[in-house]
Parts: C-alpha cells; sequence; structure tokens
C-alpha cells in the first residue's frame, strides 16, 4: 500500500468497499432466501397437515352426528324404548352401518349392552363402565369418541362412538354407540400430493403407534424407539414446525397438527434441500450479475481517481517545494475542486500560523532573557554576599531570612532557565541525569523549601503517609516538579487549610509522590487539556495571571525523560502526582 499512489489507493479502497458490501449484501440476501423457502415449506406442511386434520375431524363429526340423530329416535320422551324395537330401529340403519362398520350398539344408563344391530359372542349384557371413554361420557353426559382401542371382544383396533340419550327433562337414559375398524374403514383420507422424497405419518400418541400402517397382520404397528427417527421424535417433543436432523446427516423440514378428540398427531416432512436448491439458484444469478456490475464500477473508479488524484499530486509537488526553501515561505493557489482549495487554503493558513508563533516564540524567549534572567542574577549575587558574611555579621534571624530566600532565588533562577529550555525538552534535546533518591528525603526537601510561600497564602504543608524507598531520577527536575504542584496546590487551596505531601507505591515497581490539597479541584470541562501548554483553567482570574501556563506541561516532559508519569485525581480535593520507576533492592 506504502508504495501506491493517492488515486490507486482510492480506487482500491473503492473496490474492496463495494466488494465487502456485495459480499455482505449476498450473503444476507442468500441466508433470507433460504430462509423464506424454508418458512414457505414449513408453512405448506403445516397447511396440508391442517387440511388433512380437518378433513379427519369432518368424518368423525360426520359419524357423530349422525348417531346423535339415531339417539334421538330411540326414545319416547320418558324412557328408552323396548329393546326389541331398538333392536329393529338398528337393522334399518343401512346408511349408518357403511360409517359403522363393527355395528351399532345401544347401552343403558350404566353403560351395559342391551341391543346390537349385529351379532358378537359376549357383547350383550357387559358392563363398559370401566372404559375410559364411557367413563368420561358418563361424567360429562356429552356426545365422545374414543381414542383408538383394541376391542374386547373383537380383537381389533378400533374407534368407539357414543351419543347420549336424553329424556324431555334432560335425564339421561343411556347411550348410541357405533364402532369402526381402523383396518377396513376409510377413515384417512390421502394425503394428497406429497412432494418428492417427503414423508408423511399418523401417529396415535397414547398407544405410540402408526395409525396409517395399520395392517390385517400388524392391528398396531410400533413407532420406532426414542433416537431411532428424528422426525418422529422431533413431532412428539411438542414443536409443531421446525428442522431436524436425521441420523443419516440429512436436514428436514417439518409440521405437525394433533387432533386432540383422537389423539392422533399428523406429521409431514420434506427435504431440507428443497428449501436450499431455489435459494441457490437465485444466488447464483445475483452474483453473476454482481461481479459484471463490478468490472464495470472498477474501471469507472479508477478513471475517477485519476481525474481526483492529478491536482492533489501537484500540489504535494509545490509543498515539496516550499519546505525545501523555509527561508521563503511561499503560498499554494486556492482555485480547483472546492476539497483542493479546502487544502490549498488550509496549507496556507498553516504557513500564516507557523511563522506568527514562530515570531511569539523569539519575541517570549528574547522578554525572559532581558526582563527575567538579568534581575534575579544581580539579587541572587546580592544574596550570596550577604550570605558569605562579607558585608558584615548578620543576626540568627536575619542569617536565616536570608538562606531562604537565596534558596527560593535560586529555584526561581533554575525555574526561569527551564523555562527558556522547554523547546529542547520538546524537541528531544535536554538530558536528565537520573540518582537514586530517597523518597522521603525529597518530599521533606520540597516542603521545607516552599513552607514560606504556603505560609504567604495562609496554608499548612504537612507530610503524609510515605513509604520506605528509593526512585531513580533527577533530584534537580524532581524538585522542580515537585515545586510546582505545590505552588499550584498553594494558590488554589482555601486559607486555612492543608496541602499534604505523601507517596505510594504502585504494582509496576514505581513510587507515586502526591501533593493534595483541599480546594475544589480542576473544573470538568479542563481535565482533557491539564497537562498542555500554554492552558489554564482560570486564565479570567488573577491567580492565573501569576503563570504562564507551561508548569504542568513541562512538568508531564520531565516526568516522560526520568522514565515516569504524572496525573491527576479528585478525592475530597485535587491530587496531583508524579510516578517514578523504585530503586530494586540488592
Amino acid at each position: 500500500m506504502k508504495n501506491l499512489s493517492f488515486g490507486s489507493r482510492f480506487a482500491l479502497i473503492a473496490v474492496c468497499s463495494t466488494i465487502l458490501t456485495v459480499a455482505l449484501l449476498a450473503t444476507t440476501a442468500y441466508q433470507q432466501l433460504v430462509a423464506d423457502f424454508e418458512a414457505v415449506l414449513t408453512q405448506r406442511q403445516q397447511l396440508e397437515t391442517e387440511t388433512y386434520a380437518r378433513r379427519v375431524n369432518q368424518r368423525l363429526q360426520v359419524r357423530l352426528s349422525a348417531l346423535g340423530a339415531l339417539a334421538s329416535q330411540m326414545t319416547d320422551g320418558k324412557q328408552l324404548l323396548p329393546i326389541d324395537t331398538l333392536e329393529k330401529l338398528l337393522d334399518r340403519q343401512t346408511v349408518l352401518k357403511d360409517y359403522f362398520d363393527l355395528g351399532l350398539m345401544v347401552f343403558d344408563k350404566n353403560a351395559v349392552a342391551i341391543a346390537e344391530d349385529r351379532y358378537v359372542e359376549n357383547r350383550l349384557g357387559t358392563s363398559y363402565a370401566d372404559r375410559p371413554h364411557f367413563k368420561a361420557a358418563l361424567k360429562d353426559e356429552i356426545p365422545y369418541i374414543s381414542r383408538p382401542i383394541v376391542g374386547r371382544t373383537t380383537d381389533t383396533l378400533l374407534i368407539s362412538f357414543l351419543y347420549p340419550i336424553h329424556s324431555n327433562e334432560g335425564e339421561l337414559l343411556g347411550f348410541a354407540g357405533g364402532i369402526i375398524d381402523l383396518n377396513h374403514t376409510q377413515l384417512l383420507p390421502e394425503p394428497g400430493d406429497l412432494l418428492e422424497h417427503a414423508v408423511f405419518q399418523v401417529l396415535d400418541t397414547k398407544h405410540f403407534t402408526r395409525v396409517d400402517s395399520v395392517s390385517h397382520d400388524n392391528l398396531t404397528p410400533e413407532l420406532p424407539p426414542p433416537g431411532d427417527s428424528a422426525l418422529v421424535d422431533a413431532a412428539l417433543s411438542g414443536i409443531t414446525t421446525g428442522v431436524v436432523k436425521d441420523q443419516s446427516g440429512q436436514r428436514w423440514i417439518y409440521a405437525t397438527r394433533h387432533l386432540e378428540r383422537v389423539g392422533w398427531l399428523f406429521l409431514r416432512a420434506v427435504p431440507y434441500d428443497q428449501a436450499l436448491a431455489p435459494a441457490r439458484a437465485s444466488f447464483t444469478q445475483f452474483v453473476t450479475i454482481s461481479v459484471i456490475v463490478l468490472l464495470a464500477m472498477a474501471m469507472l473508479v479508477l478513471g475517477l481517481s485519476r481525474t481526483v488524484s492529478k491536482p492533489l499530486e501537484q500540489m504535494a509537488a509545490k509543498m515539496r517545494r516550499m519546505t525545501d526553501h523555509m527561508d521563503k515561505p511561499g503560498r499554494l493557489r486556492e482555485q480547483g475542486a472546492p476539497e483542493i482549495r479546502s487544502v490549498a487554503r488550509a496549507f496556507n493558513q498553516l504557513m500564516d500560523e507557523r511563522e506568527a508563533l514562530d515570531k511569539l516564540k523569539s519575541h517570549f524567549v528574547s522578554n525572559v532573557s532581558h526582563e527575567l534572567r538579568t534581575p534575579l542574577t544581580s539579587i541572587n549575587g546580592s544574596l550570596k554576599l550577604l550570605a558569605s558574611g562579607k558585608t558584615g555579621d548578620l543576626t540568627d534571624k536575619a542569617n536565616n531570612m536570608v538562606h531562604v530566600a537565596l534558596r527560593n532565588s535560586e529555584q526561581l533562577q533554575r525555574l526561569i532557565s527551564d523555562l527558556l529550555d522547554f523547546n529542547k525538552v520538546v524537541a528531544g534535546e535536554l538530558t536528565v541525569h537520573p540518582e537514586p533518591l530517597t523518597v522521603a528525603d525529597v518530599l521533606k526537601e520540597a516542603g521545607s523549601a516552599t513552607a514560606s510561600y504556603a505560609e504567604a497564602h495562609s496554608v499548612r504543608i504537612e507530610m503524609g503517609s510515605i513509604p520506605e524507598g528509593q526512585v531513580l531520577a533527577d533530584p534537580h527536575r524532581v524538585r522542580q516538579i515537585l515545586d510546582n504542584f505545590i505552588s499550584n496546590a498553594c494558590k488554589f487551596a482555601p486559607a486555612g487549610t492543608t496541602v499534604t505531601l505523601s507517596a505510594e507505591r504502585e504494582e509496576n515497581e514505581r513510587i507515586r509522590l502526591i501533593v493534595a490539597d483541599q480546594g475544589a479541584g480542576v473544573p470538568e470541562h479542563f481535565l482533557a487539556r491539564l497537562f498542555q501548554r500554554f492552558a489554564q483553567a482560570e486564565s479570567h482570574s488573577s491567580r492565573a495571571k501569576s503563570g504562564t501556563g507551561l508548569g504542568l506541561a513541562i512538568c508531564q516532559e520531565l516526568a516522560h525523560l526520568m522514565g515516569g508519569e504524572v496525573g491527576y485525581y479528585y478525592r475530597n480535593g485535587a491530587h496531583f502526582w508524579v510516578a517514578l520507576p523504585c530503586v530494586k533492592d540488592d
């Protein structure tokens, strides 16, 4: 990439972005196509099972309704008709005999068989009150259809229909009954047009048998054991639709419908490939069209990129010529496309600001050198003469004051020198001389040197918790950092409060020196610019005017040179810290 021109990069990025976009769209479209075809097939299977279940239910209901019409003829309004009359009535039901191939029966109110249309040994006089469907019919006195059962006397798989017979007053008199043989009666219609390799089954959920496979030789064909048929297991799980994978790894889309009145579960399934095949065909067509469009777009983008990059290349050549002759910086012509004009305007503004900053820097350094360094040198020399006793003996109190003034004068002179050297720090030309320093000594010396400054601001300096140990740092530069922190704390701490100097060990083999005050801390909006050059949180106040806004920026650069770091946090007051590498014990 680094050897490609801007135009080539632009074209490459545009083409790659388009390819990724098309690939994402193609993947999404393919997944959506598969999901849509899967949903369509699932809905079709669900519709087919519901239609089949409805047809079976209609056939059951037709038989039950016909039995109800017969039941209404078996009473005179007060009691059941005589048994011989009931038998004659049953013999005349030629249509109902087609519906109930195992015969019609009449039961008294205790579920005892009292009449039948055809003779079956041991059937009359038998009580059926123990059968589950009779129990339900006796309890609720409503029409009832049993689930498939094995006949007690016929020993065949059958379904029993019961319709209550009531008097005019609503008293239960008995039941009209009809029985069908699942092996002979066409209760199950044809499943309709099945798709290729489709599966259709009717499952009896009570006896776990295949109703659609009943035959003379096998009246109760059992379902496969759990785990042998993934489709049957999925159908019996209660999830009506879904996708399942069988033991061979083939996936199936299935749907089920449960017919509660007989306890049958209708299952239809088709191979999942029937959903994938049309999706793959549509996807292939989409990819082919996309590739053709991409090729055309790539050629168009290459042509446009050449047009766009040419003016920029010309501007870059002009910039290089300008940077080669910085003694006479030039300007770019602001012409061409809006973006080109914007770049040229920004470059020209940058050159203007650079020239202005150079002038400001020269003016500032000149002022510092002439207005500050010269008088400080004179003051410092005078204080040294007084301290040496060459001007006469001083009282102890005066001698102490002269030494304090001399120490602070020297510190101020060093700060001025540091200010002048700041450009060297930024350029990486300033060197430091680290040496082992005892943490307690460093903090105590810093506190002692700034005690008079703190007293002038009506605050006290005290020592906090200080662990034993040494840091590897330049003593002059550490003192410079701490003096800056302490002077800021004294300026911004409320009168009568305390500035605390403490230290703590960090997990990364460094010791953190902390200067904490009890003030309001740094404003939230200013935190991002706290350690930037010429930045002051209270630029409108008199306290801001007493500094240059370079102090914290210098502290940060010095800490980096010594392999450390500076930072700030607020915890019941402002906490400024510098973390320095500690000296490992031998």
